[in-house]
């Protein structure tokens, strides 16, 4: 028994094509299956296509309401109403091959914990050659870059099945934007990813729902998930790509002071404010923003003091090296990035357990 998770939107011209295909696959085995369409209220002739398909076909429409649109919303809807314990999701446009579908369920059933995803990168495999280069480079990208969380050579792709028994409540799945399957490959208790080969090919009717807003949203789904799997170590690497930054805005400002006259010295102390202020409101928003906000005047002075202890080790370093050792006198780029680099961990400590604590409000 299985239940075929279909997210839509504007997709009635290709539910007849799809409804047909899926009943002439499955019906050859007598495969007990129900099609659940899970639209997000297109403004076309959804509803009226799938009362006349469900009169022939084991078609259910749902349509959530009082949420805003996202397919890997309805995706997450789709599981929860889904009937039968073992769960396949698939596009409406006919990209994904439903003669796959039979192979994709004999895998779930042979293993009961696996995740297992049409794959179009394993031999066997393939894609639409129409594709521009652009396309082909973006979607290897985004592969390339989802790699560390799974082992997956195809994380990207939106059609797979599993078994509900091996997911989280779903209340705890958080996709952004449309790569639902990794989030639950992520997220899930699978013990294996079986992928099965597939010939991907572009939709023939109607227009993809790929675009610039998706794509953000989908490093923003990426960088979630990063958290959720390794933590700490995220936080340590997001906080220094942050803080790295934030060594720029210093430098610039230590020679813009320099230039205005001042001694390289009171230039060093002067460019620690902007730079520990756009410090602070990078990790606000990025590095800790999935923690609790408090109000920003408190925050950054939490900020500032928590920095000062570290940048007194940081500015100490570095008058000690210049006027102590010709060498860092003469290199004093050099003597600075020591400084910097002594009060990273300290900073890091203080931020991560005092000023963006999860538990103090």
């Amino acid at each position: 028994m299985l239940t075929i998770v279909v997210p839509t939107y504007k997709e009635a011209d290709n539910l007849a094509l799809l409804a047909s295909a899926v009943d002439k696959t499955l019906s050859v085995n007598g495969t007990i299956y129900e099609l659940l369409i899970v639209d997000d209220n297109s403004p076309d002739d959804t509803v009226n296509v799938c009362a006349l398909l469900s009169q022939t076909y084991p078609v259910r429409l749902l349509q959530p309401t009082g949420r805003p649109r996202d397919l890997s919303i309805s995706v997450i809807d789709g599981i929860e109403a889904a009937r039968y314990l073992h769960v396949m999701v698939m596009d409406a446009d006919l990209s994904h091959p439903v003669e796959t579908i039979p192979a994709m369920l004999d895998a779930m059933l042979e293993n009961p914990r696996a995740f297992v995803v049409g794959s179009r990168y394993i031999p066997g495999g393939s894609f639409d050659r129409q594709w521009g280069i652009w396309r082909f480079l973006n979607s290897h990208l985004a592969t390339l870059m989802a790699r560390p969380l799974v082992k997956c050579t195809d994380p990207m792709s939106g059609f797979f099945g599993f078994n509900k028994t091996c997911l989280p409540d779903t209340g705890q799945l958080q996709p952004i934007g449309y790569k639902v399957g990794l989030e639950i490959m992520v997220r899930g208790e699978f013990g294996d990813i079986i992928e099965v080969p597939i010939g991907f090919k572009d939709r023939e009717v109607g227009t993809s729902k790929m675009n610039f807003g998706q794509q953000l949203k989908y490093l923003q789904h990426l960088r979630r998930l990063y958290f959720y799997k390794f933590r700490n170590r995220t936080e340590f690497v997001h906080f220094g790509v942050v803080g790295a930054s934030g060594f720029i805005v210093d430098v610039i400002f230590f020679y813009l002071f320099q230039a205005l006259g001042m001694p390289h010295t009171l230039a060093r102390g002067l460019s620690f404010w902007p730079a520990v202020s756009w410090n602070w409101l990078l990790h606000r928003q990025s590095t800790f923003g999935h923690r609790p906000r408090r109000a920003r005047l408190r925050q950054w002075l939490e900020f500032v003091f928590a920095s000062m202890v570290g940048f007194s080790f940081n500015w100490s370093i570095y008058i000690a090296l210049t006027s102590q050792v010709a060498f860092f006198d003469q290199y004093r780029m050099l003597a600075l990035m020591i400084g910097v680099a002594s009060a990273s961990l300290f900073n890091f400590a203080a931020s991560t357990w005092f000023v963006y604590s999860k538990t103090r409000i």
